[in-house]
């Protein structure tokens, strides 16, 4: 979700955390929700048995959303059974994720949403990550409406008018306005924004999580119920449902450098990985793995909705997707 100056730039500072503050951040699992497998009550999980090899231990941060997991289940799995690692996945939101890299609590973000000013104070000034390039996702971030109320209402993909069919999507939470649904409260987003300085008669309502917001699409299109809500790509449920997008002012570059001000649609994301300088200077062969990671939106929606849909296991949803595509893992164990 859409995870993700926008998902995502953080408009939400988090701020610096000490070693401690990160330590208590991550026993509480700040809001890190997962679809299926365990979670242990410290918010991590260790894939396959302890082992001792030259890959050492590799912590990875999964964000909550099952986009995220299926990067983290195939890459972890590769890790463990190709590199004989230890994989640590820590169940955190994207900002603490980030301030995992100078307590050597985190190795990498395998799937990252923008985050200039993040890039800034961990990349850029105190150097303690560095910038891996693309994972080959292609991210897109918005506002969305069931198909059949495009059908119904065309003209209501601009958003110029939107005010004229607020009362359509008034609910009990939003306060005698059109409700603007949104998800996961750990998601950074423009939308608050976007409503006030856009002068749009709606509020901004959370939905709780990726799944809330899903059945909640899936809800609208199968009883024909109103529904306006924030969702992104790439997302497996996208090949279920074909939500439409409404057409926010066209994003420039800087438009939504202030956050207060922001009034501008979200950008197109080349949506990138991270790492630590420390894991980048360990020798350890999973550096090189998320190095070259990459793949597509199509990969990542089928393991998706392995996880999502058919309830496999991370490891279970991995093997199926690894086993069939020996080349692009071949690709990636390549050293250098």
């Amino acid at each position: 979700m859409a995870r993700w100056t926008t998902r995502l730039t953080a408009h939400r500072s988090a701020g610096r955390l000490t070693a401690a503050v990160l330590g208590m951040a991550m026993l509480a699992g700040c809001g890190g929700a997962k679809v299926g497998g365990t979670t242990s009550d410290a918010g991590v999980k260790t894939s396959g048995a302890a082992k001792t090899s030259a890959c050492g231990t590799f912590n990875i941060a999964d964000n909550p959303w099952v986009g995220y997991e299926a990067d983290v289940a195939v890459v972890g799995y590769v890790a463990r059974t190709k590199l004989n690692c230890k994989v640590v996945v820590k169940h955190i939101t994207e900002q603490v994720s980030w301030q995992g890299f100078s307590t050597g609590q985190v190795d990498a973000i395998l799937e990252n949403w923008g985050h200039d000013d993040l890039k800034k104070q961990y990349i850029d000034d105190t150097k303690v990550a560095q910038d891996l390039g693309s994972n080959g996702l292609k991210g897109v971030i918005g506002w969305f409406v069931p198909p059949w109320m495009a059908t119904k209402y065309p003209d209501i993909t601009d958003w110029k008018n939107l005010n004229k069919y607020a009362d359509l999507f008034k609910t009990s939470e939003s306060g005698g306005k059109g409700q603007l649904l949104d998800g996961d409260p750990s998601y950074v987003t423009n939308d608050a924004a976007l409503v006030k300085n856009l002068g749009l008669n709606y509020k901004v309502v959370q939905g709780g999580s990726e799944t809330a917001l899903i059945q909640s699409f899936r809800s609208a299109q199968q009883n024909k119920t109103p529904l306006l809500a924030y969702f992104y790509s790439p997302q497996w449920f996208l090949n279920e449902v074909q939500l439409v997008k409404v057409n926010l002012p066209a994003y420039t570059a800087g438009c939504d450098a202030n956050a207060a001000k922001v009034a501008c649609d979200y950008p197109a994301y080349d949506l990138n990985k991270i790492a630590s300088v420390k894991f980048a200077n360990s020798g350890s062969p999973a550096y090189s793995l998320v190095k070259n990671f990459t793949w597509t939106n199509e990969d990542q929606n089928v393991v998706a909705k392995y996880l999502a849909v058919d309830k496999l296991s991370d490891d279970a949803a991995a093997q199926k997707w690894v086993d069939a595509h020996p080349d692009k893992v071949n690709a990636w164990l390549k050293s250098g």
